[in-house]
């Protein structure tokens, strides 16, 4: 029988595979640094200092650490949207009001997430924002994201796209995690930036 999956599908799940098992491979003091040098950097972006409105996500596990991060951007007077994910693998919204507000929810036998507990904002509420932090597992020196495969966020810059929102795309990561190139399909769509804890990186 002949696989579905086209030859990019076959490497990013390789690449995939292969990431995954660096980051899970890091400690806890790793993440914990990590996350307070990717707040320093992030927070030093022009995008963020005049954004009103950020869409952002809770870190999980040894991703790099957010939760430093959206403290700071809320200090600042940002409001900041969480997204909670949806049955069909869509995202809905949530305000984030400190880590109180957090709820533990496991999906199926995926993996637990944080998700914001306080009221749903709806799909769209992601095109109010003036930048959107984006979960990924590298960046290459295009732009292009390549994420976990759950095509979560793929929804999110289609939609993002047909409202004719324009906000700064930013994908957090790891410094090994830049690197020269990572299969790409029509479809994907680079990002502006990338924060890792060692500095920032833009994509014209």
């Amino acid at each position: 029988m002949k696989h579905p999956e086209g030859p990019s599908d076959l490497d990013k799940r390789a690449w995939r595979r292969e990431l995954l098992t660096v980051r899970n491979g890091l400690t806890a003091d790793d993440v914990r640094e990590s996350a307070a040098a990717l707040a320093r950097q992030a927070l030093g972006l022009p995008e963020l200092a005049h954004a009103r409105t950020v869409a952002a996500y809770v870190s999980v596990g040894s991703e790099p650490g957010t939760l430093a991060l959206l403290d700071a951007l809320r200090a600042r007077g940002a409001r900041v949207l969480l997204p909670a994910l949806l049955p069909d693998n869509d995202l809905d919204w949530g305000a984030y009001e400190g880590e109180d507000s957090l709820t533990r929810v496991r999906h199926g036998a995926k993996m637990a997430l944080l998700e914001p507990s306080g009221p749903r904002l709806g799909p769209d509420a992601v095109t109010e924002a003036d930048v959107v932090l984006l979960p990924g597992l590298a960046v290459d020196a295009r732009g292009m994201r390549l994420g976990r495969g759950g095509g979560s966020y793929d929804r999110v810059l289609a939609r993002l796209d047909r409202a004719g929102a324009r906000p700064a795309l930013v994908v957090l990561l790891y410094d090994t995690e830049v690197v020269a190139r990572v299969p790409a399909e029509p479809h994907d769509r680079p990002v502006h930036a990338v924060v890792t804890p060692s500095g920032v990186r833009r994509f014209g």
